[in-house]
């Protein structure tokens, strides 16, 4: 599979660095930048009020979730590989439960739990140039257990509140959707001899820069005890970089999500969705009775609007709102 070397590297001033130490720790503080804590204000803003009945986890949560594993993928910091949690039979299955629960109530994971491995992931361009990479984190399995256990609970109350023109990460629903809807708009705008404006977005580094913003959670339905149990993988989090084989010293972690964890994908399009409703502007593009301002997968987004000048205020707004929301709007493929 794909994997990173230690191939020379760029510095953050520019310089190219070849000495193997250098490099190592040239990864290091890119990452330690890229994941390193912000303001945990909205943290306490979370804690108040969230008294619920949510039930404590079952053994059907829990086989379910392990079913669902994939083998022969790598393991966490812990060295635990998804077979070995496959195999275990119904006395093992009872104890992994009890010890969710133990989570459940104490609003605590165990500490063995938090590091995370991030191996950088080369996606396109110079391969010296640390920002053409994508860290993909290795979790402990029992943390992906029951963070799977928990994203059953979340999604069935997200799914409903949720905009329609998000795509991404929604079961039954993809790219060729949206495709889909694109072309019949622009059909639609020739046969009727419409105008119809369209910005593609994208945004840069877009999982690792999600602030912990817990309260939006509540705006989707998310409370209680789930809320808190969700908040408790966060806490204490940490993450430390392989390198060609060697891990480095750890490193506290204050934002972004966790690529590899099941949770994320709803997590990232909870904020997006939030994104998305704040910058929405009254001119979009009306088609068979609809106004429609944006299509979005994942972090993927089109703007569209009937008049240049409402497109640019769309992006003007939709601009602000990632900014505010310390997001960065991708200019490389410009």
């Amino acid at each position: 599979g794909k994997r990173c070397s230690t191939c020379t590297v760029y510095s953050a001033g520019g310089a190219l660095l070849i000495s193997t130490e250098k490099i190592v720790r040239q990864w290091k503080e890119y990452f330690g930048d890229l994941l390193s804590p912000t303001d945990t204000s909205s943290e306490e803003e979370a804690e108040s009020g969230d008294e619920g009945k949510d039930p404590p986890i079952s053994g059907g949560e829990v086989t379910e979730a392990v079913k669902h594993l994939l083998g022969g993928r790598a393991p966490g910091v812990d060295e635990v590989r998804p077979e070995f949690l496959k195999a275990l039979d119904v006395v093992g299955l009872s104890w992994l439960t009890r010890l969710y629960n133990v989570a459940w109530r104490s609003v605590a994971v165990p500490l063995d739990w938090q590091p995370g491995v991030v191996v950088p992931i080369f996606k396109k361009g110079d391969r010296r140039v640390c920002s053409n990479y994508r860290g993909i984190t290795l979790l402990s399995l029992s943390w992906k257990v029951y963070a799977r256990v928990l994203e059953r609970r979340v999604r069935p109350l997200v799914e409903p509140r949720r905009q329609e023109e998000q795509c991404g990460f929604r079961p039954g629903h993809g790219t060729l959707d949206q495709l889909f809807i694109l072309s019949r708009i622009l059909e639609g705008a020739w046969e009727f001899a419409q105008p119809v404006y369209m910005c593609f977005v994208d945004l840069e580094k877009a999982f690792d820069r999600v602030p912990w913003r817990w309260e939006l959670l509540r705006e989707y339905g998310v409370s209680g005890p789930l809320l808190r149990a969700i908040r408790s993988l966060y806490n204490r989090c940490k993450s430390l970089v392989r390198i060609a084989g060697n891990k480095l010293d750890s490193f506290p972690v204050g934002d972004g999500l966790r690529q590899g964890c099941p949770l994320s994908p709803i997590l990232f399009i909870i904020f997006m969705d939030r994104i998305s409703r704040c910058s929405q502007v009254a001119e979009g593009f009306h088609f068979v009775g609809l106004r429609i301002s944006s299509l979005l997968f994942a972090d993927d987004v089109v703007l569209l609007a009937s008049l240049s000048e409402g497109l640019q205020l769309a992006l003007e707004q939709f601009t602000a709102q990632c900014e505010a929301a310390g997001m960065r709007i991708s200019t490389s493929q410009i």
